[in-house]
């Protein structure tokens, strides 16, 4: 499976590829902002993680610097 995400400032325009996807039979779904939000945090914690252990003493250290 694939999936795509679409952003656009025009509401009718988004509508017409929805309809058109649906037509096709291809499965929609129109994220809320929080689903959106929840998938970038998903990306940036996928793509922050190290694979090594970071000390919780001296991370809290560094950001009060």
């Amino acid at each position: 499976m694939k999936t795509v995400l679409l952003s656009g400032e025009s509401d009718s325009d988004l509508q017409l590829l929805i309809a058109l996807a649906n037509k096709l039979g291809i499965k929609t779904k129109v994220l809320t902002p929080e689903d959106a939000e929840d998938l970038a945090m998903i990306q940036a914690i996928e793509n922050g993680k190290t694979g090594e252990y970071t000390d919780t003493k001296d991370f809290i250290k560094s950001l009060r610097k």
